[in-house]
């Protein structure tokens, strides 16, 4: 018979080895390469992460790798020039609001020669500025830049939610049916799409209507295709939010302007980013920016056909031209005279001949 009286040692529990590994483990030195280098105004992560992949990028004369880290002790080169990791250099975070027109496309260089978005922008003292998303070359409206690659790179991430606001004019008939499938989601050739909010513009009747519509992604193309699947027609295309950043009527077309401290700090909070303090810009600079924009702000978009002289007559019969407009009449060239000749008598005009060759 079994003693009930006795009892079992309960077992021992092993911890696992992986507690072990964790607490014997060293915490990574630095911070990733692509991150410092996005910071400093180089490109957006995913830009500066295919330079990595491309060898494009050494670490101490050492051809650098996905994941590598750095500190400041490291001494890293891009393309053969070497960088300075200066604290100053990594806290500069600015950002530009720009009014795009239509005809400009977003790239550095175009191939075709078309005129890009960054021919108008002034040049940043350290780094270089990163678009914030795109705009096709028919699209117009609010386009932002910034010198900080991490804030660029979080404000395009789709897990951080940034809305984009469009007014768009539609060419057709538009119904409720429509509105519904839009908001709702259809397939496109890339995958699911949709509206998370369309609001038809007051005072929009007829073939041509306004619409204001909310997208949560910056695919190519996306409201045009996703009103494309509705068999109609976008006529015009305007982003006017982005987030919390709106584009007011201030701003004319083809100008741009720089956010102040508390516009980035808005901003900054908006992705989970510390506050950083704008550097000092003094009154000779800014007088400086102004100057340049008003000569790089041209007019935009002018149409040859429109342009008119401001008096012209026309007339309507042969008879009411005036006689030296006749094409029939003769016209004498008026003679020049230099002055008496010996005899007294008008001196005769001078004619100049043509030298043989």
């Amino acid at each position: 018979m079994h003693d009930k009286s006795k009892k079992t040692a309960a077992p021992a529990v092993e911890k696992p080895q992986n507690e072990k590994a964790k607490k014997g483990a060293v915490a990574p030195v630095g911070e990733k390469l692509q991150k410092v280098l996005a910071r400093m105004g180089f490109g957006s992560r995913r830009d500066i992460e295919q330079w990595i992949a491309d060898g494009r990028v050494l670490v101490n004369s050492r051809v650098a790798k996905l994941g590598a880290r750095v500190d400041a002790l490291d001494a890293i080169t891009v393309d053969g020039r070497p960088l300075k990791q200066e604290a100053e250099t990594y806290l500069q975070r600015r950002v530009l609001i720009y009014n795009k027109p239509e005809g400009e496309v977003c790239t550095r260089r175009d191939p075709e020669g078309r005129p890009t978005v960054f021919d108008r922008l002034p040049r940043p003292h350290t780094g270089r500025w990163i678009n914030i998303g795109r705009l096709d070359i028919n699209t117009t409206g609010l386009l932002m830049f910034t010198t900080d690659g991490e804030l660029a790179n979080r404000l395009m991430h789709p897990s951080y939610q940034m809305d984009r606001e469009y007014a768009v004019r539609v060419r057709g008939e538009v119904t409720e049916e429509m509105i519904e499938n839009l908001k709702n989601g259809v397939m496109l050739e890339d995958g699911p799409a949709k509206f998370t909010d369309v609001q038809a513009a007051p005072g929009g009747e007829g073939f041509n209507r306004w619409f204001h519509c909310v997208v949560m992604e910056g695919r190519n193309r996306e409201v045009r295709r996703l009103w494309e699947s509705q068999d109609v027609i976008v006529s015009r295309l305007k982003r006017v939010r982005f987030g919390p950043v709106f584009l007011t009527s201030e701003l004319s077309v083809g100008r741009w302007r720089e956010m102040g401290q508390a516009e980035i700090d808005i901003l900054s909070k908006e992705v989970g980013l510390e506050p950083v303090a704008l550097a000092e810009v003094s009154e000779k600079a800014k007088d400086k920016l102004e100057r340049q924009q008003r000569k790089i702000a041209r007019p935009v978009a002018q149409v040859r056909d429109n342009r008119r002289p401001e008096k012209k007559t026309v007339y309507s019969t042969n008879k009411d031209k005036p006689d030296e407009f006749d094409k029939g009449a003769r016209r004498t060239r008026p003679s020049v005279t230099s002055g008496a000749n010996k005899s007294g008598g008008a001196k005769k005009p001078t004619v100049r001949r043509l030298r043989p060759e």
